[in-house]
């Protein structure tokens, strides 16, 4: 037995422009719904891929044989951290005090205070003085080839300016390994600041350092 056709259906048959325009409007809305529902399984099966091959996965894993690229180095340890671990190395050390000066240094120095206060009221002297302290260059390999050497005294005067650098030289003194060459680096770096280098030997007596001391304050006042 065949079923009558609905009313709506023949009413569409009587006007073909509705109908076809009704059949396009239903394809088109098709088609969108499929379009949608393969890209969601594009992004099921997209999200399962990565899955199984990792986070190495994508175009760069093909340039370079599948490998991962590879981490940045690690960053050097904070200021904070190192002195954290310096902390905890001088813990656990013993200390024990020494002299600034050995004996020879500090009679040289009581000889200079002496002669400084005599001769030159403002200046003093100051025992194991480092360059890096005294000394400044924008050249930076000048200043680090300098900056951790001392000189055994310093005169400096009532501002603190360094004037004359003191090196006390003991018999054995340039019998050490590069000692003439490391005096001649410090020697030079000073000469540069116009600062001056005098060297005193052990066997100098008091009256040859008062001497020397006045020779140095009539050189700063300009006296031949």
């Amino acid at each position: 037995m065949v079923q009558a056709m609905p009313s709506e259906i023949l009413a569409l048959i009587d006007k073909p422009l509705l109908l076809a325009l009704v059949l396009a409007v239903g394809a088109v809305i098709g088609m969108g719904a499929e379009r949608t529902v393969e890209g969601w399984k594009r992004t099921e099966r997209r999200e399962r891929w990565q899955g199984r091959k990792g986070p190495k996965a994508g175009w760069r894993g093909r340039w370079t044989g599948g490998k991962a690229k590879a981490a940045p180095p690690p960053k050097a340890a904070s200021p904070v951290a190192t002195a954290a671990e310096q902390l905890r190395v001088v813990m656990e050390a013993e200390f024990s005090a020494r002299p600034l000066l050995n004996q020879g240094e500090r009679r040289l120095l009581t000889v200079l205070d002496k002669a400084l206060v005599d001769e030159s009221p403002g200046w003093r002297a100051m025992g194991q003085v480092s360059l890096g302290e005294i000394l400044a260059s924008p050249n930076e390999a000048a200043f680090f080839a300098v900056n951790s050497k001392r000189v055994d005294l310093l005169i400096i005067d009532a501002d603190c300016r360094p004037l004359h650098a003191i090196e006390m030289q003991g018999t054995g003194h340039h019998l050490g390994q590069n000692t003439a060459a490391r005096d001649a680096v410090k020697r030079e770096a000073l000469r540069r600041a116009g600062i001056g280098y005098v060297e005193v030997v052990s066997g100098d007596t008091p009256a040859e350092v008062r001497a020397m001391v006045r020779k140095l304050v009539g050189r700063s006042l300009g006296v031949k």
